[in-house]
């Protein structure tokens, strides 16, 4: 009988997703509402700890061969990585990360030096972006590698960035490639060597993802940039985030894409297809945005200006509540949200 009301359970997961999952249990969370501007739905928790600033929460957790495999990824790799997946929730609200707090489930099989190497991984990525790293928790896993981080920001409400704000008529952009993450990942789960340089720097992108957060910061601080979120399901997906917490729709043009001279090359490689590639991808840990017409071109010149790169823009956020892709030849075609979720699908990872 048991494992038969599990079973429904699981089911249950399947039909409904992770994002139905989170909706389900976020009812009821919300206990003393006084100063918390966001909490359950956003890249991550705001709330007023200061007359000037907002204070920003996010955690993350990696389970392994949910997230990673333990022996196709170095130690090195995997810390940096566990670290910017949550710099990056910081960046797509236009935060400024500031402390970072680690908590491990260790198996016995793990050795000591890999341990010490993901370590090395988070340090030089907090390094960079002058992160503390404060303390956290440890304990035994009686098989797998979980890590779990939380990381605290700050921003100015004025210039905090949210899934919710998008406007009519405001230009999507993306602050850079979209789909090379993927590409990496198909050389892992496929065990193909990655030889040549642009297969290198494919895998590069997988593995050590760059936290868009000076991005963020400068979007925060333009006029007209309203919403935001970070590609770390899918362009689709994390597009469909931004269409459904702001009532609107979303029109992006195909060949407006930001799709780079590697990943074309590997698709045409292994005969897929870029666009499709692009928009179901995930963990490019890209920002995508929202930006009001007369702005965009001002925003973008000086994005050009300080990052010696392009704001890509991809399309326009528009009245219809879904979401329409415009294809070369004119043809348009409704698109859904195609990314990963935890509950609806296998994963194959790093």
């Amino acid at each position: 009988m048991q494992a038969v009301k599990l079973k429904k359970a699981i089911d249950t997961l399947k039909d409904i997703g992770e994002f139905g999952f989170i909706k389900k249990i976020s009812r009821g969370c919300l206990i003393r509402p006084d100063n918390i501007i966001k909490a359950i739905g956003d890249d991550a928790a705001a709330f007023r700890s200061d007359p000037d600033q907002l204070s920003l929460i996010t955690t993350d957790l990696l389970v392994e061969r949910i997230h990673f495999l333990r022996h196709a990824i170095a130690g090195f790799d995997l810390g940096y990585k566990s670290l910017a997946v949550n710099l990056s929730d910081i960046a797509a609200m236009g935060g400024t990360a500031r402390e970072a707090f680690i908590s491990i489930a260790i198996p016995q099989d793990c050795p000591l030096d890999y341990l010490e190497d993901i370590y090395a991984g988070m340090k030089h990525l907090a390094a960079k972006f002058d992160v503390n790293i404060l303390g956290g928790d440890t304990t035994g896993s009686p098989i797998d590698l979980i890590i779990n981080i939380v990381v605290y920001g700050t921003v100015a409400e004025k210039e905090m960035l949210c899934r919710d704000a998008a406007q009519l008529g405001d230009i999507i952009c993306s602050t850079g490639y979209l789909g090379e993450s993927k590409a990496g990942l198909h050389f892992i789960i496929n065990k193909i060597s990655a030889d040549s340089d642009e297969d290198k720097q494919l895998l590069k992108a997988h593995l050590l993802p760059e936290p868009h957060l000076r991005e963020g910061r400068f979007l925060a601080q333009q006029s007209g940039v309203h919403a935001a979120i970070d590609t770390s399901d899918g362009l689709g997906s994390d597009l469909g985030h931004i269409v459904e917490e702001s009532k609107v729709g979303a029109r992006i043009i195909a060949d407006k894409i930001p799709i780079s001279k590697n990943l074309k090359k590997f698709c045409t490689r292994f005969d897929v297809d870029p666009v499709r590639y692009a928009l179901s991808g995930g963990e490019d840990y890209t920002l995508v945005c929202t930006i009001a017409p007369e702005k965009t071109a001002k925003v973008a010149s000086g994005f050009q200006k300080k990052f010696s790169r392009p704001l890509f823009q991809i399309g326009e956020i528009t009245d219809t509540h879904r979401m329409e892709l415009i294809w070369p030849d004119g043809r348009m075609s409704a698109f859904s949200p195609s990314g990963w979720d935890h509950f609806k699908e296998e994963k194959n990872d790093t």
